[in-house]
């Protein structure tokens, strides 16, 4: 595979009121033909979103759509019946398959900030899923921790042959 060089400089700026988020690929309004994603990986956006507001009810379909929250904690409701919140240190993957309608608030007094990552599955028109994880840096500082996979060992399992991992500092 060819190596893939994105300098964060390079990415797209879009603030919106309520919305300040970096764009990795292209997204929304900002569009540039040399980032157009990754393989499967379609989206890395990095996002903050100003106290009492957020993305109101709005659907997605056949995107496996990953959630980190760095910052403060974002509510989530969708049509599968899941309800509740996403703090700093949790990951959320919502496999959206044959359609899903959610949204995602910033009910607190504080701005959040969260990464969202969309990866294009390698089986469409799946049933809906919503998994919810959280890790523990103090439990193992400083090492890979494994997100997502498609296999049975990863935390969530994920529709494509792709794995995310982080590196948590204590």
């Amino acid at each position: 595979m060819k190596a893939f060089l994105h300098p964060s400089e390079n990415r797209g700026h879009v603030k919106m009121g309520w919305l300040e988020s970096k764009h990795s690929f292209s997204f929304g309004n900002w569009y540039n033909p040399n980032y157009m994603g990754v393989s499967a990986l379609r989206v890395i956006n990095d996002d903050l979103i100003d106290a009492h507001q957020g993305f109101g009810t709005h659907p997605h379909d056949n995107m496996e759509i990953l959630t980190c929250v760095l910052k403060g904690t974002i509510t989530h409701q969708d049509s599968m019946g899941n309800h509740g919140g996403i703090a700093a240190g949790e990951w959320q993957l919502m496999s959206a398959g044959t359609g899903v309608r959610h949204s995602e608030m910033n009910q607190g007094d504080e701005q959040v900030r969260l990464l969202q990552i969309w990866i294009i599955p390698n089986e469409h028109d799946a049933q809906p899923n919503y998994q919810q994880i959280r890790l523990d840096a103090k439990e193992q500082p400083n090492q890979w921790h494994l997100i997502c996979g498609p296999n049975d060992n990863a935390p969530m399992h994920i529709r494509q042959n792709a794995e995310v991992k982080t590196e948590m500092d204590p």
